[in-house]
């Protein structure tokens, strides 16, 4: 399928490009996850309906539908720009109108992604590449002092990561790789076109 069909599926609308870019370095122009990066993704990374994902920087709230389409996991989009926090409402609103479901199990947060609170059942974790290593490692940060406060298995899933995201959870001393995903046909040319999965030592 291609990628407006992919959004007709879900009756959602996220593959317009971004206009303009943010006036701070520390944050990068919005790109959705590609529709078929996340099925080869998902293929071999299951998740759970009792799973609570956190997209970082979610944009228009793409792999948020996707997710609960094929998992019926709870996932919740962070998201600071303005126009894009709309775009999630609307395309909530058409996703919840075509499955005609009412759930709280699909939600969107107005803020910068270093003021999200961590709720004690987030457990995945999901970063395209939003923003600089700066304010990964302080959401890292968070993410650690919720899990001290409320034991529980993370995982950090990151998708076409800087080399600076990953040389942060290599040296980390609580992280290990627990899975690569590296993809093929039209990105397999692109080291960086891949997932990989962080998890808590034990």
């Amino acid at each position: 399928m291609k990628e407006h069909e992919f959004d007709t599926l879900l009756n959602i609308k996220t593959t317009q490009p971004q206009i303009g870019f943010h006036r701070s370095f520390h944050y990068h122009r919005y790109e959705p996850t590609p529709y078929a990066a996340l099925k080869e993704l998902f293929q071999q990374y299951e998740l759970k309906n009792s799973d609570r994902v956190v997209d970082f920087g979610c944009g228009k709230g793409r792999l948020n539908f996707f997710i609960h389409h094929h998992f019926q996991s709870t996932v919740v989009g962070v998201e600071m720009n303005d126009d894009f926090y709309e775009e999630c409402l609307r395309n909530l609103a058409t996703y919840l109108e075509k499955t005609r479901m009412k759930t709280d199990m699909i939600s969107f947060r107005h803020c910068l992604a270093e003021d999200y609170d961590i709720h004690p059942e987030d457990n995945r974790f999901y970063f395209f590449n939003p923003f600089s290593v700066q304010i990964f490692m302080g959401i890292i940060n968070n993410i650690l002092r919720s899990v001290e406060a409320f034991p529980r298995d993370i995982e950090i899933l990151l998708y076409y990561s800087s080399d600076d995201y990953v040389h942060y959870l290599e040296d980390h001393p609580l992280f290990q790789l627990r899975k690569e995903v590296s993809l093929t046909g039209e990105f397999e040319a692109n080291e960086y076109e891949r997932f990989l999965v962080y998890g808590l030592m034990y």
